[in-house]
């Protein structure tokens, strides 16, 4: 990690090397990695598997509230079932189709930013660009927010995001704290995370309000968050701040992250690139917005999208806590450890998948064999990640407008490592110059 390499590659040579199950000691404290079908059909499948404490060390930093006891972090299941029954009628299908137009919207408002510094000679920073317009989206569809990062360079936000993410890095050592050079990076850290409690607190009041008022409000995460609380009877303000900013940065993080991987792989495989294309014009044609009914038919592009995540899964791994005694894969696990159940290895795994380092969509074509509990970047079974349709259907429709206006190359120089941000990024924000695209299907 000194050297700024990814800690999973290492984990991976480990497990190419000592097979699927094994123990890593961090520092007194064993865990173990299972990279096993079989593994991750267990731990992941069943409800009697709790969260392990790793998620306690991200309820607060640096004696900030963080997530606390959020959808992601809550490691009792029965607390954790109660929100999202809450807050499933903000990501079921009728909701989500009605998210079209401010996707479309704001997906908009990037190409036209985009256009004018499309000369082909300006470096755009691309990984930002797809962050700040994740960012504007999950505000203003999840809690009425306008954000206009888009528009707004100093806007505080996005910065605040950034620094809490390298803070939930940093909070793995103990004493960074009290380092004396870690001072002014904690109390920034301190400060962002106050920053985003602030503003969701300022949210939740005026939405109370309205809903106080008989005003009509949306059935977005911010009413189901104070709809949760009613049902409860429980109004605890810093309960409902944790699944506030938990949406805030799962729900904008990861998906820019994935459009970023996946245009810094577009660069070097035109020839997926020009297939993209292909059924873009063969199915979108010049039509401006895209409508949901044109999502189901683009499946090279759901393809891809899903090749990204095998290769970048941007949140990278969970882990749960086995309580009791378990033999898998042969191998006696002894109680009471962590478990840790890793996307990134698997997905690069060659026992698993064909020349792994090789992008090649068609590994998700329909008829290709299915990969049953090798490929979880959403996790999998109940606490898998409620936002997956949401973020991917937010992802197919920002490259369906960016593949149909622009051709894009990499500027020369930049490397395709990887870095660990909490999610997983590209080190050097994938930094491309653009030009129009002049010919397509359907254009005048």
């Amino acid at each position: 990690m000194k050297k700024n390499e990814l800690f999973y590659d290492q984990a991976l040579e480990w497990a190419e090397k000592y097979g699927p199950v094994m123990r890593l000691n961090f520092i007194q404290r064993p865990v173990i990695v299972v990279s096993s079908p079989e593994g991750v059909k267990e731990f992941l499948m069943s409800p009697k598997y709790k969260k392990d404490k790793f998620y306690e060390k991200i309820f607060s930093l640096f004696g900030v509230r963080f997530l606390g006891s959020g959808l992601v972090t809550a490691q009792d299941y029965d607390h954790w079932h109660k929100q999202r029954r809450i807050m499933d009628p903000a990501f079921n299908r009728t909701y989500l189709m009605n998210l079209m137009g401010p996707f479309n919207e704001k997906a908009e408002e990037l190409m036209e930013i985009l256009a004018e510094k499309a000369d082909g000679h300006e470096g755009v920073k691309m990984h930002e660009m797809m962050n700040r317009l994740t960012l504007d989206v999950i505000a203003k569809v999840a809690f009425g927010l306008e954000l206009n990062a888009l528009h707004d360079d100093s806007t505080p936000f996005p910065r605040a995001i950034t620094v809490v993410m390298k803070g939930m890095i940093e909070v793995r050592n103990p004493l960074s704290q009290y380092m004396p050079g870690k001072q002014a990076f904690v109390k920034e850290v301190r400060e962002s995370l106050m920053l985003l409690r602030r503003t969701g607190k300022e949210c939740l009041e005026q939405r109370q309000k309205a809903i106080e008022n008989g005003e009509d409000i949306p059935t977005d995460i911010l009413t189901q968050i104070l709809k949760g609380a009613e049902l409860e009877g429980d109004y605890d303000v810093e309960s409902m701040l944790d699944n506030f900013v938990t949406f805030f940065i799962a729900g904008h993080e990861t998906t820019a992250n994935q459009l970023s991987f996946l245009i810094l792989e577009l660069t070097r495989h035109p020839e997926i690139l020009k297939k993209l294309q292909a059924e873009i014009d063969e199915v979108i044609g010049s039509k401006v917005n895209v409508d949901y009914s044109d999502l189901g038919k683009l499946q090279y592009l759901s393809q891809t999208l899903k090749e990204v995540l095998r290769l970048y899964p941007t949140a990278p791994g969970t882990s749960r806590l086995l309580e009791d005694e378990l033999v898998i894969e042969g191998i006696r696990i002894p109680a009471d450890v962590p478990v840790i159940l890793n996307a990134y290895i698997m997905g690069r795994m060659d026992k698993y998948f064909k020349d792994p380092l090789t992008f090649d969509p068609d590994r998700f074509h329909p008829d290709a064999p299915k990969p049953y509990f090798t490929y979880f970047p959403f996790s999998l079974g109940p606490r898998s990640c409620i936002g997956q349709a949401f973020s991917q259907m937010e992802a197919k429709v920002v490259m369906v407008k960016l593949l149909q206006r622009f051709e894009f190359q990499l500027v020369p120089g930049q490397s395709f490592k990887i870095v660990d941000m909490g999610t997983l990024r590209t080190v050097d924000g994938v930094i491309c110059t653009l030009r129009p695209r002049t010919s397509r299907k359907g254009s005048e």
